[in-house]
Protein backbone atom coordinates (compact mmCIF):
# COMPACT_ATOMS: atom_id res chain seq x y z
CA UNK A 1 0.00 0.00 0.00
CA UNK A 2 1.38 3.91 -0.55
CA UNK A 3 1.60 6.26 1.91
CA UNK A 4 -0.97 8.79 1.38
CA UNK A 5 0.43 12.56 0.59
CA UNK A 6 2.09 14.49 3.17
CA UNK A 7 2.45 10.84 5.69
CA UNK A 8 6.06 10.62 6.05
CA UNK A 9 8.09 10.92 3.02
CA UNK A 10 5.59 10.09 0.60
CA UNK A 11 5.78 13.05 -1.37
CA UNK A 12 9.09 13.86 -1.41
CA UNK A 13 8.66 10.27 -3.23
CA UNK A 14 5.86 11.55 -5.51
CA UNK A 15 7.86 14.45 -6.14
CA UNK A 16 10.82 12.32 -7.29
CA UNK A 17 13.21 13.24 -4.73
CA UNK A 18 15.78 15.72 -4.95
CA UNK A 19 15.82 15.52 -8.51
CA UNK A 20 12.84 15.74 -9.02
CA UNK A 21 12.22 18.48 -6.58
CA UNK A 22 15.13 20.32 -8.55
CA UNK A 23 13.52 20.14 -12.17
CA UNK A 24 10.25 21.55 -10.69
CA UNK A 25 12.12 24.49 -9.12
CA UNK A 26 13.85 24.84 -12.21
CA UNK A 27 10.55 24.92 -13.78
CA UNK A 28 9.07 27.32 -11.88
CA UNK A 29 11.79 29.80 -11.93
CA UNK A 30 12.16 29.15 -15.64
CA UNK A 31 8.32 30.09 -15.40
CA UNK A 32 9.07 33.63 -13.18
CA UNK A 33 11.43 34.64 -15.77
CA UNK A 34 9.06 33.73 -18.90
CA UNK A 35 5.52 35.17 -17.29
CA UNK A 36 4.58 38.51 -17.70
CA UNK A 37 2.15 37.99 -14.77
CA UNK A 38 5.22 37.09 -12.61
CA UNK A 39 7.62 40.25 -13.46
CA UNK A 40 7.18 41.75 -10.14
CA UNK A 41 7.96 38.34 -7.74
CA UNK A 42 10.57 38.15 -10.45
CA UNK A 43 12.17 41.89 -9.45
CA UNK A 44 11.94 40.90 -5.92
CA UNK A 45 14.67 38.25 -6.17
CA UNK A 46 18.09 38.66 -7.39
CA UNK A 47 19.83 39.03 -10.96
CA UNK A 48 21.56 35.77 -10.49
CA UNK A 49 18.79 33.20 -9.04
CA UNK A 50 21.26 29.79 -8.64
CA UNK A 51 21.13 30.50 -4.88
CA UNK A 52 17.26 31.19 -4.54
CA UNK A 53 16.80 27.62 -7.25
CA UNK A 54 18.98 25.90 -4.39
CA UNK A 55 17.05 27.24 -1.30
CA UNK A 56 13.73 26.74 -2.46
CA UNK A 57 14.87 23.06 -3.64
CA UNK A 58 16.26 22.16 -0.05
CA UNK A 59 13.35 23.67 1.52
CA UNK A 60 11.14 21.83 -0.60
CA UNK A 61 12.40 18.68 -0.04
CA UNK A 62 12.38 19.23 4.17
CA UNK A 63 8.61 20.31 3.88
CA UNK A 64 7.62 17.55 1.87
CA UNK A 65 8.72 14.96 4.37
CA UNK A 66 12.70 14.30 3.00
CA UNK A 67 15.51 15.42 4.07
CA UNK A 68 16.09 19.24 5.84
CA UNK A 69 18.49 19.92 3.82
CA UNK A 70 17.43 23.74 3.85
CA UNK A 71 18.54 23.03 7.11
CA UNK A 72 21.57 21.68 6.53
CA UNK A 73 22.90 23.85 4.65
CA UNK A 74 21.34 27.48 5.48
CA UNK A 75 19.67 27.29 9.55
CA UNK A 76 16.43 27.22 10.33
CA UNK A 77 13.83 29.22 8.48
CA UNK A 78 10.05 30.49 9.10
CA UNK A 79 8.98 30.99 5.70
CA UNK A 80 6.50 33.75 6.28
CA UNK A 81 9.02 35.63 8.49
CA UNK A 82 12.02 35.15 6.10
CA UNK A 83 9.33 36.83 3.24
CA UNK A 84 7.65 39.52 5.50
CA UNK A 85 10.40 42.45 4.59
CA UNK A 86 8.71 41.93 0.85
CA UNK A 87 5.64 43.65 -0.37
CA UNK A 88 3.40 40.36 -1.19
CA UNK A 89 -0.36 41.13 -1.78
CA UNK A 90 -2.80 38.70 -3.44
CA UNK A 91 -1.69 39.41 -7.27
CA UNK A 92 2.00 38.42 -5.72
CA UNK A 93 0.59 35.11 -4.17
CA UNK A 94 -1.20 34.03 -7.59
CA UNK A 95 1.81 35.11 -9.66
CA UNK A 96 4.52 32.77 -7.45
CA UNK A 97 1.38 30.11 -7.43
CA UNK A 98 0.50 30.25 -11.12
CA UNK A 99 4.63 29.95 -11.79
CA UNK A 100 4.34 26.52 -9.91
CA UNK A 101 1.09 25.60 -11.47
CA UNK A 102 3.20 26.40 -15.16
CA UNK A 103 6.33 24.24 -13.22
CA UNK A 104 4.04 21.38 -12.68
CA UNK A 105 2.91 20.96 -16.17
CA UNK A 106 6.03 19.96 -16.95
CA UNK A 107 6.05 17.24 -14.28
CA UNK A 108 5.22 13.68 -14.35
CA UNK A 109 3.41 13.76 -11.32
CA UNK A 110 0.01 11.63 -11.04
CA UNK A 111 -2.42 14.68 -11.26
CA UNK A 112 -3.62 13.84 -8.06
CA UNK A 113 0.07 14.71 -6.64
CA UNK A 114 -0.27 17.95 -8.77
CA UNK A 115 -3.56 18.97 -7.19
CA UNK A 116 -2.31 18.09 -4.10
CA UNK A 117 0.63 20.09 -3.88
CA UNK A 118 -0.93 23.23 -5.31
CA UNK A 119 -3.24 23.05 -2.49
CA UNK A 120 -0.47 22.57 -0.16
CA UNK A 121 1.63 24.99 -1.87
CA UNK A 122 -1.49 27.70 -1.03
CA UNK A 123 -1.32 27.74 2.32
CA UNK A 124 2.53 28.66 2.76
CA UNK A 125 1.84 31.31 -0.20
CA UNK A 126 -0.80 33.17 1.69
CA UNK A 127 1.37 32.79 5.35
CA UNK A 128 3.53 35.24 3.60
CA UNK A 129 0.90 37.50 1.66
CA UNK A 130 -0.39 37.73 5.83
CA UNK A 131 3.17 38.23 7.06
CA UNK A 132 3.76 41.04 4.54
CA UNK A 133 0.50 42.72 4.96
CA UNK A 134 0.91 43.00 9.06
CA UNK A 135 4.00 44.29 7.99
CA UNK A 136 3.18 46.63 5.96
CA UNK A 137 0.15 47.38 8.95
CA UNK A 138 2.56 47.79 11.53
CA UNK A 139 5.56 49.94 9.76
Amino acid sequence: MVAAYGVEDASFRAAGEYEGIKALVDGFYDAMEALPAAKKIRDMHPADLTESRDKLTRFLCGWLGGPRLYREKYGPIAIPRAHAHLPIGEAERDAWLLCMEEALKSQAYPEEFKTYLMTQLFVPAERCRMASESMTRHS
